[in-house]
């Protein structure tokens, strides 16, 4: 069973390589005659392009040579103002018809005349008759040839037409054609195109890398005749490496890169190629290949799954009823895990509210006794008073008057320090609100006040004029207020010129009320831990050490902030910071 397995999977491999190869030789080929047939339109225009700039030019030398002038040189080379005029007409003729040079040999190959006479790399004087043109026209009439110039060093093409008839003393006329716009639109389009003259050797290229290398490699002959016509001075085609090598349907770039390419014939004798790169048909076939050979793996592996599919079938149904029995199960634990949560965070949440409220109670506890002597001063006073008003009711109804509206004001100075004590000690709702900060200031100095006269300090306020608002809650932030004055006046206890100042500013975005004492301040290992819950610097045990920290809470509930700065010797300052309301709020 395991070797009938082994020889299936073998023949499935074997399908799926026959498949991608004959997919990527099918992508080959296609890719192949898709750039034969571009490479077969760029040679035909480069072609008529050719054909056209050549022919611009064909039958001016001929035209030229009939004109008085030039004939004039010919016959009479001698004549006073024969060669000036015929310089200038070449001059004027050359502005017309816009060729690169135009110039006159006698029949020994001499140049006569030249439409560059008057510059310094002038061919007058100079002897031509080694190259071919000029011996091409001497013996049928017409020449053409392309050369790099051994005057200018400047590559053209020259086209020569023989003047004089009968026995009138022959003459060439040389008309030179810059065919370097050429290569240039060529570079410019990206296009691997050039031109190779009847020995193989590339003169004209959209490529520069090609420019005189051969083709393909020359002979002894052909290189004799390149160094007898001096046809590219200064340049050594021999020594160049070929383009093609092997079929003439391939090439290779001065990378190394294979290209594929094609050739025509052009009338002068020329070659003219035209190349692209393989790399496209490469790509091709590739993505052909590794294509088919996904498609096959796909159909195989989609084959295989429907056979295993209705194999699956029955399991998937008792998998089925296995997880939907496994999912209720898991959705049960869930909804109570999610309850258990809840109570959890209810517990933790009342938690809270219980410690926030035993803080309270605990501030109340320290003012305990302030508070006793606060509510038991009046009553006393209140007693004599009554006592005094009942005693004189007969004889002074005045004095009496007087002092019954004293105990009245004993009363409400009573009443209010109870006012404070309840409205303090009640639970805060957690809704934020806008709240007139100074009020709550008051508030929070009203019941401290008692600590502090029994302590003989009284709190130095610093407060701008006006009310000032912010978004807070208004018993949790007097929370908050009181415990950081219990905190001062503890921290000035027992300290001869000791002072506590409450300072109220408002800034465009934020309202900050610090409290500052001139205590012996924290030390700076404690500072890090002051707002951690039961930390406590009090030797006394006074306290639970949950002041700041349920102050910080509060706070952070509220959006707010405590800083804590001290140095020790100097004092501490705790600084509340809260958004401030903004100003549609407080309109």
């Amino acid at each position: 069973m395991a070797r009938a397995g082994a020889r299936m999977t073998l023949w499935r491999v074997i399908a799926i390589c026959a498949v991608s190869v004959a997919a990527a030789v099918g992508a080959w080929n296609i890719t192949l005659s898709s750039i034969d047939a571009r490479l077969e339109r760029s040679l035909i225009l480069t072609l008529r392009a050719l054909e056209t700039e050549i022919d611009r030019f064909r039958y001016l030398p001929s035209v030229v040579g009939e004109d008085a002038r030039i004939r004039r040189v010919i016959e009479q080379p001698e004549a006073p103002g024969a060669v000036l005029d015929a310089n200038r007409y070449l001059a004027q003729v050359l502005g017309l018809s816009g060729a690169d040079q135009l110039y006159l040999m006698d029949g020994q190959g001499v140049t006569l005349a030249a439409s560059n006479w008057d510059s310094p790399a002038s061919f007058v004087g100079h002897d031509y008759n080694f190259r071919p043109y000029f011996r091409d026209a001497i013996a049928t009439g017409r020449g053409a040839f392309y050369a790099i110039g051994v005057t200018t060093g400047v590559p053209g093409y020259f086209l020569s037409a023989r003047i004089g008839r009968g026995d009138e003393r022959p003459g060439v006329v040389v008309v030179k054609i810059d065919l370097d716009p050429l290569q240039q639109a060529w570079a410019q389009a990206g296009q691997a195109v050039a031109v190779a003259d009847a020995d193989g050797v590339v003169f004209l290229s959209g490529n520069p890398g090609w420019l005189y290398h051969p083709l393909h490699g020359l002979d002894p002959e052909a290189r004799g005749r390149l160094a007898r016509s001096q046809t590219y001075p200064g340049r050594d085609p021999a020594g160049a490496a070929p383009l093609m090598q092997g079929a003439a349907q391939w090439m290779f770039d001065a990378s190394g890169a294979r290209l594929r390419s094609r050739t025509a014939d052009f009338g002068e004798g020329w070659t003219v190629v035209a190349a692209s790169p393989v790399r496209p048909a490469l790509l091709a076939a590739l993505i052909a290949g590794a294509a088919a050979a996904l498609i096959s793996v796909l159909g195989l592996a989609l084959a295989k799954t429907q056979a295993q599919r209705r194999q699956l079938v029955a399991l998937r149904l008792r998998q089925s009823e296995m997880l939907e029995r496994k999912v209720a199960e898991r959705t049960q634990a869930l909804g109570r895990e999610i309850e258990a949560r809840r109570q959890t965070e209810a517990e933790l949440r009342a938690a809270q509210e219980g410690l926030v409220h035993s803080e309270k109670m605990a501030a109340l506890g320290r003012m305990s006794a302030a508070i006793a002597h606060e509510i038991s001063q009046p009553l006393a006073a209140m007693e004599a008073t009554l006592t005094a008003a009942g005693l004189g009711v007969a004889r002074d109804p005045e004095k009496t008057a007087t002092r019954i509206e004293t105990a009245r004001n004993l009363i409400r100075r009573m009443q209010r320090t109870i006012k404070h004590l309840k409205s303090f000690s009640r639970k805060d709702t957690a809704a934020l609100a806008r709240v007139e900060i100074g009020a709550v200031v008051a508030s929070a100095l009203e019941l401290v006040a008692p600590r502090a006269r029994a302590q003989g300090i009284k709190p130095k306020v610093v407060a701008p004029d006006g009310p000032i608002f912010a978004q807070a809650g208004r018993v949790r932030l007097e929370q908050v207020l009181v415990n950081l004055l219990l905190n001062a006046l503890d921290a000035v206890e027992g300290q001869p010129g000791g002072a506590v100042e409450l300072r109220l500013e408002a800034a465009p975005d934020a309202v900050r009320i610090s409290v500052r004492d001139s205590g012996p301040g924290i030390a700076p290992e404690d500072l890090p831990r002051v707002t951690e819950p039961f930390f406590s610097t009090k030797q006394d045990g006074e306290g639970l050490g949950l002041g700041l920290a349920i102050s910080q809470a509060i706070l952070a509930e509220i959006g707010g902030r405590l800083e804590i700065r001290s140095t020790p010797g100097a004092g501490a300052e705790m600084v509340v910071t809260l958004a401030r309301a903004t100003e549609e709020e407080e309109a």
